[in-house]
């Protein structure tokens, strides 16, 4: 299997062994499941259906995100405890994704439920000298983590408005460096907080990810995935705090999902311009909306378009009236090893179904039940 990989920029040999550890993260639930979020997972859940088909095991951590900004400030909002709505969106993405095919996680830990974990984690940051107290908070300095940047490869002012645009607050008096990111950070007044060495407070985005990466699956995991929004500055100071708490590698191969665009825009809570998952099952079968999202490529950016439903119902249709069969898995397994190329495999499937072959084994590989 080759796959590409983010930091080397190329398509490389995926070879893990018998067991392969996979985290991918996971979502902030104070809203219902967008495609933007199936897309991402899906394509880590065809991967997982072809590893297992290898022979291998799959250990995939998706961890949630129960304590940050938004959720708490849609709590706010909403009037109600962080925990319950966290606890009544999960449910509700649960479903829809269970609807849609997906395959259970290995293990969904909550930020909340690590904080002993984050705790010591950032004790292991500061003894290691990559990170500073200031202001009732801790940071991480990236100037003393020479590979900061091997990720993304960014220059630095693209760092710095992306991590403006992204909650990184470059203007923060007690930072060093703009770049600095938040380990721990004091709460505001009627925030929950925990209490720590530094003052009572709670987790920054990044932390919790490789305090559960590390508590699932180790120090060393095989692949982590996200979407390609989350490159910088999300896995990059994840990478960065993970192996200067360690000294070892914390990732063997990075690999992201391309988003989803709804009329040339970014699919994404901020801008509200959403498609719901729970709204297509509505009107359309479970495996019509997988079989419309997996043929795009999971690296490619691209636009979502109702018509995409109806080409996969009369997709669909055309499979399954050529019955069961072997037809085409050999070519499904093939596409598949060639950087998860599910439009390829859609391809062979669709060639078997016109000559009256049955292709309901490869079918099945990419998690529809023909």
């Amino acid at each position: 299997m080759r796959l590409y990989e983010t930091s080397r920029g190329a398509v490389v040999a995926f070879e893990p062994g018998p067991i392969v550890t996979m985290y991918t993260c996971g979502i902030t639930p104070y809203d219902a499941a967008h495609l933007g979020h199936a897309a991402t997972y899906l394509a880590y859940d065809v991967l997982q259906r072809r590893l297992r088909d290898l022979g291998h095991v799959t250990q995939c951590v998706r961890n949630v995100t129960d304590v940050d900004d938004d959720i708490l400030r849609k709590a706010r909002e909403l009037g109600v405890n962080f925990l319950d709505l966290a606890a009544e969106e999960m449910a509700r993405f649960d479903a829809d994704m269970k609807a849609i095919g997906l395959l259970p996680a290995w293990s969904e830990p909550r930020a909340t439920s690590a904080i002993p974990d984050i705790l010591g984690f950032i004790g292991m940051v500061l003894e290691s000298g990559h990170a500073y107290q200031a202001g009732g908070g801790v940071y991480f300095s990236v100037s003393s983590f020479g590979r900061f940047g091997a990720i993304s490869h960014f220059d630095r002012d693209t760092m710095l408005r992306l991590a403006a645009e992204n909650g990184g607050s470059p203007d923060d008096p007690n930072k060093r460096d703009p770049l600095d990111f938040i380990l721990w950070q004091p709460s505001a007044p009627g925030e929950p907080a925990w209490e720590s060495l530094w003052g009572p407070g709670r987790p920054g985005w990044h932390i919790e990810c490789s305090a559960l990466a590390m508590r699932e699956l180790g120090t060393t995991i095989d692949l982590h995935g996200g979407g390609t929004d989350l490159i910088f500055p999300h896995h990059e100071c994840e990478a960065a705090q993970s192996e200067a708490a360690t000294g070892q590698p914390f990732v063997r191969h990075w690999m992201h999902v391309g988003l989803v665009r709804l009329d040339g825009t970014k699919m994404s809570k901020s801008l509200g311009n959403l498609v719901f998952v729970s709204d297509l099952l509505k009107d359309w079968e479970p495996a019509v909306i997988r079989l419309a999202i997996i043929g795009q490529h999971y690296r490619s950016a691209w636009d979502w378009e109702d018509r995409l439903l109806s080409e996969a119902a009369d997709r669909l249709e055309a499979w399954r009236s050529a019955g069961r069969g072997e037809a085409a898995l050999d070519a499904v397994r093939a596409a598949l090893d060639d950087d998860l190329d599910t439009t390829a495999a859609i391809a062979a499937i669709d060639q078997a179904a016109a000559a009256g072959a049955g292709a309901s084994s490869a079918a099945a590989l990419l998690g529809i039940t023909l």
